[in-house]
Order: C-alpha cells, then sequence, then structure tokens
C-alpha cells in the first residue's frame, strides 16, 4: 500500500480507537488496542524490508500502556551499527511518510556495558523491550546477555541508582501524592512509581515482564505478585485498580490537550470529571479518588523499596530483639508483631506509639496486616471501645509526632479514628493558594512546626518554652477540619468540631477552650497583618483585645506560622515573615507592659529617634516623625532614608529608585500627592509589562508620598532587566505629571497579553468585596483571581468613584489577590454604608470585565 493510502488508514483506525466510547472506559483495553494498533503498523509498512537486526518496541509502547500521544519509542539492535546507516533512516523515512511518528534508538551489544556505567535511564530501556520483527534470534541473544552481564553486584548498585532517582524526582515533581495538580506520571503515586518496582522486579528475578497476552505489562506484574503471594489477592486488586484510574485520567488528558500532557492542571481535571459523568462539582469527588488511588501506589512503591532495601543490610542478630510488650518486638529500627493478636484500633495506635518513640517502621507483614485490619472496619464499620490514651500519647511523644501522624494518614488510620479527620482526605481546597489536598496540608504544617524545635530563631525560642505541645498540635490538626463542611466560616464550625471530639477525648475544659480559641482564629493574625495597618492604634488594640494572656498570643503566632508555611512555597515570604513578627511583637509588648496601641506607638518612636546618633541629625529626626510609620524605618536601610531626604530636598518633582530584593524588583518613588496617584502609577509599571507582587505606600504630613512596589517581569516571572529602568522611570515620570495617555497605552498592550493570561492564570477563583468599620477610615478587601494590570483598573474605579487611598497592602498570592485599602470620600470622610452596594457594583463589574 502507498505510504499516503496507509497514512489515511492508520488516522482512520487510531482515530476510531481514540472515539470508541467502550474502549475509553477500561484504560487497560484501550492502552493495549492502541499498543497493538501501532505494531500492526509498524509490521505493515516495514514488510519486505530485509533488516539484519532486531526492531524492538520499548517503553510505554513495549508495556502496552500506550496513552493516545505517548512517544512511540522504537529500538534498533544490532550486533554492530557500522554500515547499517541507510537501513535505519529508509526505515525511520517510511514510519513518519505513513503517519508513525516514531522516536528511535541504535544500539549494538557493546552499549551494554556502556549505558550500564553512564545512563541509568538509557540501560532501563534495554530491559524493558518487546520483539516486533527482524532477526528474533538476535533479540533473544540481545536479552541474554542484558541479564548475563547483570551480577549480583552491578543489581545492587542499579536498584540503589532507583531509589536514588525516585528521591530525585520526588523532589522535583512532589513527593506527596496529594499535590493539586499532580503530574500524572512523576508526581508520588504517579505511574512511574509502580513501574520503577516492576524494574527493579524485572532485574532481581532475571525475568522479561513482556507478555504474548493481549494485556498490559503492569496487568501481568499484578498478576506474578498475586501468585507469588507477595501481596493478597484484595491489596492486588486495589492496587490495579488504583493504576487503571491514574491510567484512565493519563488517557482522557492526553485525549483532551491534543497531545502529550502529563501534567493534571484544574481546567483538565474538570474537564476529565465530566467526561467521566460526574457534573458540576463533582470533579472534587473524582479527584478525592485520584488521591486515593495515588496513595495506594504510593504506598506500596514505599513498602517495595523497603523491602528490596533490606535485601542488602545483614541481618540483625536476634540477641539484639527488644520485647516492648507481649505482643510487639523492636529489632534494629523495625518493628515486629510477635503475638496472633488482632489488630484492633486500640492496638494499632500502641503501635504507633512504639513507631514515633523509637523512630522504627513496621515491618512489611506487620504494614500490610495494619492496612487490611483500617479496611476491615472501615467496610465492616465496626465500633469498638475507642480508647485514646495511645493517641494522646503520641502528641507527647518528643519527637516524630508529625512522622507518625503522617503515616497514620497514610495507612488510614487518622481517619479511622477521627471520623471528623476522615472528611478532609484528599478533600480539594478550591479557588484558593493551597498546593495539597486539605489532609496533606494539616500534616505537613504540623510537621513543618515539629522542626523548629531545630531552631534558635524567635519562632524556635517560642516553641521551646510551650509545655503543653500536644495542645498545640490538637490546634494544628483541626484548624481546617471543618472545610468540608463549609469554607466559609469553618474556623467557627472547625471550633465546635474540636470541642466534641476533645471532649469525647478526655481533655480538661482548659485545654479544650485553648484548642476552641486557636482554631477559631487561626486565619486573625495574617489577615490583620497582611491586611491592616500596623501602625493603626485602633488595629493594634482590636487585635491585642482578643487575648486574655500573652501564652496564647504565642500560640497563635506559631498556628499561623505552621498554617501559612504549609500551604506552597510562594506563599510563606520574607516580607509576609516580617509582618507577623511585626504584630506579634507589637501585640507581646502591649499584654505584657499592658499599654494601649497609641501609647506603644508613641514610645516606639520615641524610642527610635533616641537610640542611635544617626537619628539625631534634625531633617533627618522631621522626616521620620513627619512619615510617623515605624514600618519606613524598618523597610528602607538608612542610606536609602538619606537618599529620600535629598532627593525631597533638592525639590526634585518625582524620584525613582530600583533595587534587587528576595526574588522581586523593588521600585520606589518619590513625588507629591495628587488624584489618583496610585492608579496612575500602577497604570505605568503595568504598561512596562511588569506584574506587581505588593505596594507600601508612605505619606508625609506635607503632602510627599514615597511608595514601594515589588514588582517582577511578568513573563518570566524574574527581576526586571537593567536596560528597562530608563523607560520604567520615564513612564512614571509622565504618569505622575499627567502627560501619560495610560488607558490608551493599557489597551493598545492588553492585545498581547492575553496571549500568555492563559498560561500565567488558571484558577478561576471568586470576586469578594468586603467593608470594614474603622474609627477613621473605610476599609475595603478585595478579593479576586489575578490579572495583568487588574491593580491599575481597580485604583483606577475608585478615582472614579471618589474614593481616596490613604493606605494599601497589597497581596499577591499566586493567582489571587486580596488587596485592602483604608479609603475616604472626597470630603475627607468615612464611605456611607449606604454606597457599598454601588461601590461593590462598579468594582465587580471592573474586575469581571478584566477575567
Amino acid at each position: 500500500m502507498e505510504p499516503l493510502k496507509l497514512k489515511e488508514k492508520f488516522f482512520e483506525d487510531r482515530d476510531r480507537i481514540f472515539n470508541t466510547e467502550n474502549l475509553l472506559k477500561d484504560p487497560f483495553k484501550f492502552s493495549v488496542k492502541w499498543s497493538i494498533l501501532v505494531e500492526e503498523y509498524i509490521l505493515k509498512v516495514l514488510k519486505g524490508i530485509k533488516l539484519n537486526c532486531a526492531v524492538a518496541s520499548v517503553g510505554s509502547f513495549s508495556r502496552r500502556e500506550l496513552s493516545p500521544y505517548s512517544d512511540i519509542d522504537l529500538m534498533f539492535i544490532f550486533e554492530k551499527v557500522d554500515g547499517n546507516e541507510g537501513l535505519i533512516n529508509n526505515c525511520i523515512t517510511m514510519l513518519w511518510d505513513s503517519g508513525i511518528e516514531v522516536s528511535h534508538t541504535i544500539r549494538d551489544f557493546s552499549d551494554i556495558q556502556k549505558f550500564f556505567d553512564e545512563d541509568l535511564h538509557a540501560f532501563t530501556q534495554f530491559f524493558e523491550t518487546r520483539y516486533i520483527l527482524g532477526n528474533e534470534k538476535l533479540y533473544h541473544k540481545w536479552n541474554k546477555k542484558i541479564f548475563d552481564s547483570l551480577t549480583e553486584e552491578y543489581k545492587q548498585k542499579l536498584i540503589l541508582d532507583f531509589f536514588e532517582d525516585i528521591k530525585l524526582r520526588y523532589a522535583k515533581y512532589g513527593e506527596s501524592a496529594k499535590v493539586l495538580e499532580p503530574n500524572v506520571k512523576y508526581t508520588a503515586g504517579g505511574l512511574r512509581d509502580l513501574q520503577v518496582i516492576e524494574w527493579i522486579f524485572t532485574l532481581k528475578n532475571n525475568l522479561m515482564l513482556t507478555s504474548q497476552e493481549e494485556i498490559t505489562q503492569t496487568q501481568n506484574f499484578l498478576s506474578i505478585i498475586k501468585e507469588n503471594k507477595i501481596l493478597i489477592p484484595r491489596a492486588v486488586t486495589r492496587l490495579q485498580e488504583s493504576y487503571r484510574l491514574i491510567l484512565n485520567t493519563r488517557n482522557h488528558l492526553h485525549l483532551i490537550s491534543k497531545y502529550k500532557n502529563d501534567r493534571l492542571e484544574f481546567i483538565y481535571q474538570e474537564k476529565i470529571a465530566n467526561v467521566l459523568g460526574y457534573s458540576g462539582d463533582g470533579w472534587h469527588a473524582y479527584m478525592r479518588k485520584y488521591f486515593d488511588a495515588a496513595n495506594i501506589i504510593k504506598r506500596f512503591t514505599s513498602t517495595m523499596i523497603k523491602r528490596f532495601s533490606e535485601e542488602f543490610t545483614l541481618p540483625i542478630s536476634d540477641f539484639l530483639l527488644i520485647h516492648l510488650d507481649d505482643d510487639f518486638s523492636l529489632k534494629g529500627k523495625v518493628i515486629y508483631q510477635t503475638s496472633k493478636t488482632e489488630l484492633s484500633l486500640s492496638i494499632i495506635l500502641r503501635t504507633l506509639y512504639y513507631r514515633g518513640l523509637y523512630d522504627a517502621r513496621f515491618d512489611e507483614h506487620l504494614r500490610s496486616k495494619i492496612i487490611e485490619a483500617i479496611i476491615d472496619l472501615e467496610e465492616t464499620q465496626t465500633l469498638e471501645a475507642r480508647s485514646s490514651v495511645f493517641f494522646r500519647e503520641i502528641l507527647k511523644l518528643p519527637k516524630n509526632v508529625g512522622k507518625t501522624l503522617a503515616t497514620m494518614n497514610e495507612l488510614g488510620v487518622l481517619g479511622t479514628f477521627l471520623p471528623e479527620f476522615k472528611e478532609l482526605v484528599g478533600y480539594f481546597q478550591p479557588g484558593v493558594y493551597h498546593c495539597y489536598t486539605a489532609d496533606e496540608h494539616t500534616i505537613i504544617a504540623l510537621t513543618t512546626l515539629e522542626l523548629l524545635s531545630e531552631e534558635t530563631s524567635l519562632l524556635g525560642r517560642l516553641f521551646h518554652g510551650v509545655k503543653h505541645k500536644d495542645i498545640l498540635y490538637l490546634a494544628v490538626l483541626f484548624h481546617d477540619i471543618a472545610k468540608p463542611i463549609s469554607l466559609s466560616g469553618h474556623e467557627i464550625i472547625g471550633a465546635e468540631i474540636a470541642n466534641s471530639i476533645m471532649e469525647r477525648l478526655g481533655y480538661s475544659f482548659e485545654e479544650i477552650e485553648t484548642v476552641q480559641f486557636l482554631v477559631h482564629h487561626h486565619l486573625t493574625m495574617e489577615q490583620v497583618a497582611f491586611r491592616r495597618n500596623l501602625n493603626d492604634p485602633s488595629t493594634l488594640n482590636s487585635f491585642a483585645e482578643l487575648f486574655p494572656n500573652s501564652e496564647w498570643l504565642d500560640l497563635l503566632y506559631l498556628l499561623t506560622y505552621a498554617d501559612l508555611s504549609a500551604v506552597s512555597q510562594v506563599v510563606w515570604t520574607q516580607w509576609k515573615s516580617d509582618l507577623l513578627n511585626e504584630l506579634y511583637r507589637k501585640t507581646k509588648t502591649m499584654l505584657d507592659d499592658r499599654i494601649s496601641g497609641q501609647e506603644l506607638l508613641s514610645y516606639n518612636l520615641k524610642d527610635i529617634i533616641k537610640s542611635s546618633d544617626i537619628y539625631s541629625e534634625e531633617s533627618f529626626k522631621d522626616h521620620i516623625e513627619s512619615i510617623n510609620d515605624i514600618s519606613y524605618l524598618r523597610h528602607f536601610s538608612t542610606e536609602e532614608i538619606n537618599r529620600h531626604i535629598e532627593e525631597i530636598e533638592k525639590g526634585s518633582p518625582v524620584s525613582v529608585f530600583f533595587k534587587e530584593e528576595s526574588g522581586f524588583t523593588v521600585v520606589t518613588v518619590i513625588t507629591r500627592d495628587s488624584e489618583a496617584l496610585l492608579s496612575r502609577m500602577c497604570g505605568a509599571l503595568s504598561i512596562n509589562d511588569l506584574n506587581i507582587h505588593d505596594a507600601k505606600i508612605f505619606t508625609r504630613k506635607d503632602g510627599i508620598v514615597i511608595d514601594s512596589f515589588n514588582v517582577s517581569d511578568f513573563r518570566t516571572g524574574s527581576i526586571v532587566d537593567e536596560p528597562r529602568y530608563p523607560k520604567i522611570t520615564n513612564d512614571l515620570y509622565l504618569a505622575i505629571e499627567n502627560e501619560l495617555q495610560i488607558t490608551k497605552e493599557f489597551n493598545k498592550i492588553k492585545s498581547k497579553w492575553w496571549r500568555i493570561e492563559n498560561k500565567l492564570f488558571k484558577r478561576k477563583g471568586k470576586i469578594k468585596i468586603v467593608f470594614e468599620k474603622h474609627d477613621k477610615y473605610t476599609i475595603i478587601d478585595i478579593f479576586s483571581p489575578d490579572r495583568l494590570g487588574l491593580l491599575y483598573q481597580i485604583t483606577k474605579k475608585m478615582n472614579e468613584l471618589g474614593l481616596s487611598i490613604y493606605f494599601a497592602k497589597i497581596s499577591t498570592k499566586a493567582d489571587d489577590v486580596v488587596d485592602s485599602f483604608y479609603i475616604l470620600d472626597r470630603n475627607r470622610k468615612k464611605i456611607s454604608p449606604d454606597v457599598y452596594q454601588l461601590i461593590t457594583h462598579e468594582l465587580t463589574q471592573t474586575i469581571e470585565e478584566m477575567l
């Protein structure tokens, strides 16, 4: 058949498979059917060519686990390659002309030793192949040569390399099976986890896992471990169904993306869930199943790695066996069950207490028994008198509390012991800036908190000083527990759930009261620190009044740190750390010295000015007092402040400074305040392709403003190149002098922005506008998905509405913004509640137009 006709027929047969509904419901059948179709067409294309080599499929093609747009990898195997280049080029050209876009490698027998020494990934391909055509004897000779060359020493080296490769992969793609936007292949619990175990099994048993039956390699592998009783039948079934779900996700991800895409982003999660019959918000339920499946695969991978590792270590003498009690013993760092006692939930908690106390792990048999016992309890819903003794003792362990609770969560124990926590397991946190499911976030927060024991920072010292760390751990454990019930107000509901659980576990009234307070206010400290003026006496007084004692302030500071640092890498920044620290220190002083916010601020400013000779100069002192904002002194160095004074004294209408700090370019502007000034500066920055991450506004009593913006290039996310500084400076000058037609410039560049906005901003999110009363101002909090130029449009609209901005805290968190403005009307009066609805409507409409 002519190549063009063959190509048409191949695409026709391929599209038939891609659109067969019954096949798409069964990912194993789909992948096998697609893999075999490709094999058949390769045979058709290369039929009649005299091959003095073996042609074999490699990777997912050899495993018969091709997803729609997986790489089609071929290996040409020769005794010696020399002189066969023309033959290979001819074969590849014919395949591409027929629509089969293969990738290929050329190997001869000398490559076996070479790649074993130099390239683990390339060598892995050698023992994961499937014969397609050509010299079959040569193919079998190749396989024999590979396994004959693998001495026990070589095998051990390879397996240890695989272990290291898993660590590197986890570091890159996520070591948690509950990353919200996982890579279905490479994130922990993804397809590659099980594939690595298959490779190690192949090595250890000199066994090719390819089967002539029309099944995938994974199905064949799971059949073998079932026959060899490596896992009990229902555990094998769970593992197979988990792999099936993730492979099915990958197949649909490819079809929807129309290319090889393994990153399961939010937009694809919804689309795949809809295809699979989950309507509306049902995609959250679908992702919960996904995370459960990934956890099962990761758990199996972890168990098998431990089993393989044990085989490389010398056995420990039974003389070193320590009897922990009548049921369990410890040998080295491994806990064994020495009795035949059935594992109840209370007994399982006892083993977990030992695990944490001795920093040990369970032997494979005990680990499997715990998993099966928990599943039995869940399936039969057997109720037993649940002793809380060992759970409470786990929380009192001197170390390894986070590690122990993580194991409890992984094995399903935590959700069984605390049914309220079970609803958190795999719970998807939509529309926010979390990177993990709610249960995983909680465990990471607790582990992060425990790591403070190794620090000498203020937070480390506070943690060391906590007498009852178990109470703090409970607050972390329960802080998000009501999210599955309601995101809005989850802190209030969560406090009541904490009360119910702790009463059941036998805690005292005082202990319950402490945890309830912490859960109820776990969002309060960050909201005040990040959205409010920390040099406003009213704000400080309101916050300090929450605390009956300074010990609760210490605990809330620690909880807030743990919560924020466990959200994602981009959320816990130095700026946010400094703001929380500032709020903590000020409130601590107020509580300990029993003074008001007004008194504190007055004392602080006087103390700072008196404490250093630098501040003795009259011009410096006058400048600081005219700003009356202590954070100004923290934000700028003495050298920078002196430059500000020089520029102001020179009478420069506009001064612009640049510096690099904490991964951002910091742009500082000094000028005289005027109508819509903030909006015009934001516009000037936006039209220079800059993304504004936060802004700080300082205003002197004489109307001079010193505004500082943390910006980055929105294409790269990196600092701004220095050659761009002059244009940015010029545009800021023109904008401030009202000589720049910002709206016209803004509209001109919007056409180029839309092409990349979809890549930068993936979350839909919701718009919410909240008003808060204040002694002197009206405070507006704006919650919105981020967009390029958003801040300019918001401040522009505020100016149109006759609103004057006196203070702003602008904070970008991943794809979301929470911007807070202290405003008055044109007559310097607070905004009447009568116009709240109008302002909300106008701002919402402005933001929606951008979305």
